[in-house]
């Protein structure tokens, strides 16, 4: 019976052993599979991360180039308008030179008229050249307040008149697309 007792005991710690080295087998692939998962779940994090980053990259890229267009198209703009200032410090000299011109036509002078036409015509040519306009306004043109600046109302010579110029008292001048003098006119009512 001895025997038979060890021998039951040698069968039952084997079994044991087999059943420990089951255990740790299994352990062995249970933490193999967490170091892969953890493997894996760096992998998807770096991904992740390179995602981000490209997105970055490309929302500062297209950041970059509307700052670059904005600029370019304000720098443009500054070139174009750029003389604005010494254009508008000229403008009163057109209209004293239209006054003058008004009066030395009245004189018998045709010299002077002459010489004063030439010296008028080489401004305003010059002035042109520059890109200054004169705004296209005249008696009987209907009335808009986004082109004209209204000086007063009075009442409308003809009912064909009303509610329209009836005369300019200043020129107005425009600068490329924009208007840097409006013309001063008066509107029938």
């Amino acid at each position: 019976m001895k025997i038979k007792n060890i021998f039951k005991n040698k069968t039952e710690m084997s079994t044991e052993n087999k059943d420990k080295e089951v255990i740790e087998n299994e352990v062995e692939s249970v933490v193999n599979e967490l170091e892969t998962a953890e493997e894996l779940s760096a992998e998807a994090k770096l991904e992740e991360d390179l995602a981000n980053e490209k997105d970055k990259f490309l929302r500062l890229f297209a950041e970059f180039e509307n700052f670059k267009k904005r600029t370019s198209k304000e720098r443009i703009d500054l070139f174009r308008t750029a003389n604005q200032e010494v254009l508008q410090a000229m403008l009163p000299v057109m209209d004293d030179f239209d006054r003058a011109m008004v009066q030395i036509s009245k004189s018998e002078d045709e010299v002077l008229l002459k010489g004063v036409e030439l010296i008028y015509e080489k401004l305003k040519s010059t002035l042109v050249s520059k890109g200054l306009e004169q705004v296209d306004i005249k008696s009987g043109d209907v009335f808009n307040a986004d082109f004209a600046e209204a000086i007063t109302q009075i009442p409308a010579p003809t009912d064909d008149l009303k509610g329209k110029i009836v005369d300019v008292i200043e020129k107005g001048y425009k600068l490329g697309d924009k208007i840097i003098r409006f013309p001063k006119v008066v509107i029938g009512q």
